[in-house]
C-alpha cells in the first residue's frame, strides 16, 4: 500500500519537491558524501547496440531495423520508476554547489529525466530529441546518460544537474529560470568527463550519432555506442586509435548475508560474467575485504537485521558493530529472498542485461584453506597500508614491481592459499631462485581489460601486440628445459585465482594457436616496406602520413593489396593534379614576381581541411592574363571547408584536385575501414578462446609476481621455511612433517635489511602459548609483529625474513595489538579491545597462531587482570600456538588452571647502574616496565618524574626489588650455500662469448667454472645474480658492444632499456668474485676487444684505470678472433 499511494501521489502533483516526505523507501538507503576513490576493472556490452534514428547498419552495431526499445507513456510511472527516482532523489540531496541547486529547483519528477515539459526546450513529444533521450534513459534509468549532438554530449534534466556538480561543468544557456536544466561537454573533452563522473562513483550510457551525411528532415540516427562504470572505462573507437587504456581495478557489485555459518560475500563481476561466494566468513574478515576491494554497488541483505543480541537495530550491541561502521559510510541498498538469485537479477537490472545471461561461480573448493585475515591483523603487519606500520609489501616485491603482480601478492596474504597450493608457490620460488638461464619479462595484462576488448570488438593494434607478448612468453617457458617446469607448477596457483581449470597441453597448443592467429593477422616485421606512408612529388609528405598513419602498419600488407594499391593509385593521381595544375603558376610566380617582392603561392598543406590546396599571397588570378600558366590560373577557384563556407582569400584549388583528393580520402578511408574490420574479425575469433587468454594473463601476473619476490628474497637473504602440516601424532618427531610446533631461528623484523646488519635476531620455538612480559620498548610487539609476519609469509608460500624456519599451515592468523575508540559506533578503545578478543577466542583452534599484545590495557587493573588471565585459560585449552604479551603483573598471582604456559622475556642488562632492552627473547619473567625512563626519553618534565618515582616507592617500596632476565644465545644456522650458476644450453654471439672468456681468464686466478651467459632482447637475468658482481657487454641495435660491471644487474639493464633506441639490446655477463675483480676485468674487455676489431661505444672508459692495455699483455696472451 505504501508504494500504490506513492506512486498515486506522484502522478497527481505537479511538483514532487514540497512533498519529499512522501518519498521514503521501506528500507533506508544510506549515502556517503565521500567520492569513491576508482580501482581497476572494467566493464561488458556486447556487440548489441540500442539504436534509435533512421540509421540502417554500422559495421558491429544493430540498429533499429534489428532491435527496437520499447516506448513508454510519459505520464504515467511504474513502480520500478518510482524507485530510480528515489535513487537519483538520494544523490540529488548531496549536491552543494549553488548553480546546481538551481538547476534542481526546476526539475519536475513525473519522467525518467526530471523534465518539466512547462519550461522551455522541455518537450516530450514523439520523435523529438528529448523524447529520444528517454528512451535510452528507460533503458539504464541509473546511469547518467549523455547523447552526442553534434561537437558536443549533452545532457538534460537529473543527468545535467550531476555533470554541473561533479564534472564541473558549467549549465548551458546559465541559469535561465524558464529553461530545462542542460550541460554537456565537448567531444575532445568527453574523456576527463566521464573519468570525474565515475571517480565519484556514478556509471554513464553514452549515445553516438552515425556519423555521415543525413537525408533530408530526417533526424541523424543515434545508438547506445557502450557504458562508463567505476572501474570499467568507455572503450567505444579504441580499435581505430594506437593509445592504450589504462583499466583501474575491478569494482564488482557486492552483496553481503548472514546465516548460521556466518557472514557471506558474493562478488559478481559483470564484465567477467562471473561471481565469488566467500562463506563462513568472521565479521573481521568481511570488513577487512570490504577495505580492500571497493564496489561498484552494495546491497545487504535483510539477515543482517538480526544480531546476536537479538535487536532489530542492526550494530546496536555485540557482534554486528564493525560491519555496520564500514557499511554506513558507504552507499547501499536493502534486499532480501534467495541471496545469489536476487543478487543476480538486480546485477542484470543495473547493468541492462538479458534474462539469459548466466555467470559462473569461480570458486574453487579447496579443503584445509585458512581463514582470511582479520583486519587487525592485515593493518598491524601492513598487509593494508597503515600510517606508522611497516607497509609488508614494500619487502616482499622491488619497487620496480608494481600493479597487478602487487595486487596479486596483497590478496594472497589477505586471504591465504590452501596447503597444496602453498606448497607450489615456494616450490616455484625455489625453482625461480636457483635458474641461471634468462627469464621473459612477463607482460602482464588485465584479464578483466581483454574480455571487454574482445567482447566489444575494440581491441587496437597495440593491445594485440601485448596480447600476443603473453602468449610468446608463455610458449617461451615451455620450450626451455629450465623453465617449463616453473610453467607446470604455476597452473595450480593460476587456476586457484582464475577458476579456470585447462589440461596444460592444451593450455600450451591453444597458445600456440593464439599467437598465430596474431601473427599471420598483425603487421609486426618493420621491413614491410609497402606499408610505408606514401610519397609523391608536389604533395606535402605530412598529408600523407596524416591521412594514412592511422592504418598503414597495423595489419599485414597481403590482407589488404587491393586497398593499399588503390591508395598508391590515387596518391599518384592526386599529385598529378597538383602538379599539373598548381605547378606551372608557382614556376611564373617565382620567375616574374617574386625577386621583386610581389606575388607569392606555394603548395599548401591544410592540415584542419585535410586538404592540399594552393595558397598565394597578394595573388590576384585576373591580373596575371596572357602570361605562361594563364590556363591553369584560370582553373583556379575560392577553397570551401565541408560545411561550404569559404576558407580565405589566399586558398585556391581546382575541380581536378578536388576531385583528386575526393579519390585519395575514399580509398584511404576504405582502407582504413578494411583494417579496422579485420582487427574486429580477429576479436571475434580470439573471442572463442577467451578462456586461455584470461589464464595466459593471469599466469604471467602470478609469474612476475613470484619472480620478484624470489629476487627480492635473495637480496634480503631471508629463507624458505620448511612448511608442514600438523599432526595429531604424539610420538611424531617436532621437526618433521606435521609437528605442532613453530621453529623459528634467526627470526628480524621484515621492515629490517638483513644484508645491512642492524637487525636483531631471534630464535623463537614454540610449542604452546607463551606469557610474554618486558619493559617498554623491549621490543615485545615488534616480535608478535615479525613472528606473524612470518608465519603467514610461510603459510602463503614465500620466504621468510630468517635463517631458518618450520612453520605449520596454521588454519587461522589472528594479531591483535592496540585498540582506538570507535566513536561512530559509540564505542570506547576497550569495547573494541573486547569485540576483537571475543573474535579470536571464539575462532582459535588447535591449529591457530594467536598473537595478543599488551591485553586489556583500557581498562580497571584488577578486573582486566582477571579477564586476561581467563582469555589465557581459555586459549590454553584450545591448544593453540601464541603469545600474549602483558604489563599486568598481577596475572602471575592469580591461580591459573593453564597447564602448557610457557612464560617468557624480553631481556634487559644493567649497564652502569641503568636497566636496557636487550630485546632479545629469554626464559622467565620480567616485572621491569621501563616506565619512568621511557617517559624521560620522550621528554616528560623531570619534576614530573622524580614525583611519580616518589610516589612509587612510596606505595610498592616492598616490591621494588625485582629480577632482570637476562638473554639466551641465539641459535644460528650455516649459511645456504648458493648453487653455482650452470652453463646456460642458449648462447648468443658464440664467438663474442668465446673471446670475452679467454680475456677473462687471463686475469682470472681461478678461471675453471667460468661461463659466458646470454640475456635475450626481452629478457631479465635471474634471481641468482642478486647480490653478485657481474661484468656485461650490452650489444646494442646499432652494432656497437658497451662493457661495464655492476652488482644490480637487473637494475643495470633496465636503465639501458630506458634510454632511446636501447630498448631491444642484448647482454652476455659474468659473475665473478668481488667488485674489484669485476672493475679489471671491464678494462681489460674494453682494450682487449677494441683491439680485436669490435666498435666499442664506450672506448673511453677503457682509460680509467693503467690496467689491460697492450703492453700489459704479452703476444700469446692476445684473444685472435676469427
Amino acid at each position: 500500500m505504501h508504494w500504490i499511494a506513492t506512486r498515486n501521489a506522484v502522478v497527481s502533483l505537479p511538483r514532487w519537491r514540497s512533498f519529499a516526505f512522501l518519498f521514503r523507501s521501506p528500507f533506508r538507503t544510506h549515502s556517503s558524501l565521500k567520492p569513491s576513490p576508482l580501482l581497476l576493472l572494467n566493464t561488458r556490452y556486447s556487440e548489441r547496440r540500442y539504436c534509435l534514428g533512421d540509421g540502417k547498419s554500422v559495421k558491429g552495431i544493430t540498429t533499429a531495423s534489428s532491435k527496437k526499445v520499447k516506448t513508454k507513456s510519459t505520464d504515467v510511472l511504474t513502480d520500478k520508476d518510482l524507485s530510480h527516482l528515489l535513487w537519483w532523489k538520494e544523490r540529488l540531496q548531496t549536491c552543494k554547489k549553488p548553480s546546481t541547486l538551481q538547476l534542481i529547483e526546476r526539475l519536475m519528477y513525473t519522467n525518467l529525466l526530471g523534465l518539466d515539459p512547462s519550461l522551455r526546450n522541455g518537450s516530450l513529444k514523439d520523435g523529438n530529441l528529448n523524447w529520444e533521450m528517454l528512451q535510452f534513459k528507460s533503458r539504464f534509468p541509473r546511469e547518467v546518460l549523455l547523447c552526442r549532438v553534434g561537437d558536443f554530449y549533452e545532457a538534460i534534466g537529473i543527468d545535467a544537474c550531476i555533470l554541473v556538480e561533479y564534472a564541473g561543468l558549467n549549465p548551458f544557456g546559465g541559469l535561465r529560470s524558464d529553461s530545462v536544466p542542460k550541460a554537456g561537454c565537448p567531444v575532445v573533452n568527453l574523456r576527463q568527463t566521464l573519468d570525474d563522473l565515475t571517480r565519484n562513483g556514478f556509471s554513464v550510457c553514452i549515445v553516438e550519432e552515425i556519423q555521415g551525411p543525413t537525408p533530408a528532415r530526417s533526424r541523424k540516427g543515434r545508438f547506445i555506442s557502450g557504458h562508463a562504470h567505476p572501474g570499467s572505462p568507455y572503450v567505444y573507437g579504441l580499435v581505430g586509435v594506437d593509445h592504450d587504456l589504462d583499466f583501474p581495478e575491478p569494482m564488482p557489485v557486492v552483496g553481503i548475508s548472514r546465516s548460521a555459518r556466518g557472514y557471506c560475500m558474493i562478488s559478481i563481476f559483470e564484465t567477467m560474467k562471473a561471481y565469488s561466494l566467500d562463506d563462513g566468513l568472521t565479521e573481521e574478515a568481511l570488513v577487512t575485504k570490504l577495505r580492500t576491494r571497493r564496489c561498484h554497488h552494495l546491497f545487504l541483505h535483510a539477515s543482517l537485521r538480526h544480531n546476536a543480541s537479538g535487536t532489530c537495530r542492526w550494530g546496536e550491541f555485540g557482534e554486528g558493530g564493525l560491519l555496520w561502521g564500514e557499511c554506513s559510510g558507504r552507499n547501499f541498498e536493502w534486499f532480501e529472498g534467495d541471496t545469489l538469485s536476487e543478487l543476480l537479477t538486480k546485477v542484470k537490472d543495473v547493468y541492462g542485461l538479458d534474462d539469459e545471461v548466466s555467470f559462473r561461480n569461480v570458486n574453487v573448493p579447496l579443503e584445509n584453506r585458512p581463514r582470511p585475515l582479520h583486519l587487525g591483523t592485515a593493518t598491524q603487519i601492513g598487509a593494508l597500508p597503515t600510517e606508522g606500520i611497516p607497509c609488508l609489501l614494500k619487502v616482499l616485491l622491488p619497487s620496480t614491481c608494481s600493479g597487478l603482480p602487487s595486487l596479486y601478492v596483497r590478496d594472497l596474504l589477505l586471504n591465504p592459499p590452501a596447503y597444496d597450493i602453498a606448497l607450489k608457490i615456494q616450490e616455484t620460488c625455489k625453482l625461480m631462485s636457483t635458474i641461471t638461464c634468462s627469464v621473459p619479462e612477463f607482460t602482464c595484462v588485465s584479464s578483466a581489460k581483454l574480455v571487454k576488448l574482445l567482447e566489444q570488438r575494440e581491441a587496437n593494434y597495440i593491445e594485440f601486440c601485448r596480447i600476443k607478448n603473453v602468449l610468446d612468453e608463455v610458449l617461451h617457458m615451455h620450450r626451455h628445459p629450465e623453465l617449463v617446469e616453473i610453467l607446470k607448477l604455476l597452473m595450480e596457483p593460476t587456476w586457484v585465482a582464475t577458476g579456470l581449470k585447462i589440461d596444460f597441453e592444451t593450455f600450451v597448443n591453444e597458445c600456440h594457436w593464439a599467437s598465430d592467429s596474431i601473427g599471420e593477422m598483425i603487421s609486426l616485421d618493420d621491413d614491410e616496406s609497402h606499408q610505408n606512408v606514401s610519397k609523391c612529388a608536389n604533395v606535402p609528405n605530412e598529408f600523407f602520413y596524416d591521412m594514412e598513419s592511422s592504418w598503414r602498419g597495423r595489419v599485414k600488407g597481403i590482407h589488404i593489396e587491393e586497398e593499399i594499391t588503390q591508395v598508391a593509385k590515387s596518391a599518384e593521381a592526386l599529385s598529378l593534379a597538383v602538379t599539373e595544375d598548381f605547378h606551372p603558376i608557382i614556376s611564373r610566380i617565382k620567375a616574374m614576381a617574386a625577386s621583386l617582392g610581389g606575388s607569392k603561392g606555394e603548395i599548401v598543406y591544410a592540415k584542419e581541411h585535410e586538404s592540399v590546396w594552393f595558397k598565394g599571397k597578394r595573388f590576384t588570378p585576373s591580373v596575371w592574363g596572357g602570361t605562361a600558366g594563364e590556363e591553369q590560373i584560370k582553373q583556379l577557384k575560392p577553397a570551401f571547408d565541408s560545411k561550404g563556407k569559404k576558407v580565405g582569400e589566399e586558398w585556391f584549388t581546382t575541380q581536378k584536385v578536388e576531385t583528386a583528393l575526393v579519390r585519395y580520402h575514399e580509398a584511404s578511408e576504405n582502407a582504413n575501414a578494411r583494417v579496422l574490420e579485420l582487427l574486429r574479425e580477429l576479436s571475434a575469433k580470439l573471442q572463442t578462446k577467451i578462456n586461455v587468454l584470461v589464464f595466459a594473463s593471469m599466469l604471467l601476473v602470478i609469474a612476475k609476481a613470484l619472480f620478484s619476490h624470489a629476487c627480492e628474497g635473495r637480496r634480503r637473504k631471508w629463507v624458505f621455511p620448511t612448511l608442514v602440516g600438523f599432526s595429531t601424532d604424539e610420538a611424531a618427531n617436532p621437526l618433521d612433517g606435521g609437528a605442532t610446533r613453530m621453529k623459528l631461528t634467526g627470526l628480524s623484523p621484515y621492515w629490517f635489511d638483513v644484508a645491512s646488519g642492524t637487525a636483531v635476531h631471534n630464535t623463537v620455538d614454540m610449542q604452546s602459548l607463551f606469557l610474554l612480559t618486558g619493559p617498554n620498548g623491549g621490543g615485545k610487539s615488534s616480535l608478535l609483529r615479525s613472528i606473524c609476519a612470518a608465519a603467514l609469509l610461510g603459510i602463503c608460500g614465500f620466504m621468510v625474513p630468517a635463517e631458518s624456519a618450520y612453520i605449520p599451515h596454521f588454519d587461522s592468523i589472528m594479531l591483535h595489538m592496540k585498540s582506538y575508540d570507535s566513536p561512530v559506533d559509540g564505542k570506547s578503545s576497550f569495547q573494541v579491545e573486547m569485540s576483537e578478543i571475543r573474535s579470536i577466542v571464539s575462532q582459535a583452534t588447535s591449529r591457530s597462531l594467536v598473537l595478543i599484545d599488551e591485553i586489556c590495557r583500557g581498562t580497571e587493573t584488577a578486573k582486566g587482570t582477571c579477564i586476561a588471565g581467563s582469555v589465557i585459560e581459555n586459549l590454553d585449552a584450545s591448544g593453540c600456538l601464541g603469545i600474549v604479551s602483558t604489563h599486568l603483573h598481577g596475572i602471575f598471582d592469580l591461580p591459573l588452571t593453564a597447564k602448557n604456559v610457557a612464560y617468557k622475556a624480553m631481556g634487559a642488562d644493567n649497564v652502569e647502574g641503568q636497566t636496557k632492552p636487550t630485546w632479545k627473547l629469554t626464559d622467565g619473567v620480567c616485572r621491569e616496565s621501563l616506565a619512568f625512563e621511557t617517559a624521560k626519553r620522550e621528554g616528560v618534565p623531570e619534576t614530573i618524574i622524580q614525583r611519580a618515582e616518589a610516589l612509587y616507592i612510596s606505595v610498592y617500596a616492598k616490591d621494588a626489588s625485582f629480577g632482570v632476565v637476562r638473554p639466551n644465545k641465539t641459535e644460528t644456522s650455516s649459511d645456504n650455500e648458493i648453487r653455482k650458476p650452470v652453463r646456460s644450453e642458449r648462447s648468443l654471439e658464440k664467438d663474442l662469448a668465446k673471446a670475452i672468456l679467454k680475456i677473462c681468464g687471463i686475469k682470472m686466478v681461478e678461471p675453471v667454472g667460468l661461463e659466458c651467459l646470454s640475456i635475450g632482447a626481452r629478457e631479465l637475468p635471474p634471481p641468482s645474480t642478486v647480490g653478485s658482481s657481474c661484468v656485461y657487454v650490452m650489444k646494442r641495435p646499432d652494432k656497437r658492444l658497451y662493457i661495464g660491471q655492476t652488482d644490480d644487474l637487473e637494475g643495470r639493464i633496465r636503465a639501458h632499456r630506458a634510454k632511446e633506441g636501447l630498448q631491444g639490446s642484448s647482454f652476455l655477463y659474468l659473475v665473478v668474485q668481488g667488485k674489484s675483480m669485476a672493475c679489471q676485468l671491464e678494462t681489460l674487455l674494453i682494450n682487449q676487444l677494441h683491439e680485436q676489431g669490435y666498435s666499442l661505444a664506450n672506448l673511453a672508459d677503457g682509460k680509467h684505470r693503467n690496467f689491460g692495455t697492450s703492453s700489459s699483455l704479452t703476444a700469446s696472451d692476445v684473444v685472435s678472433i676469427s
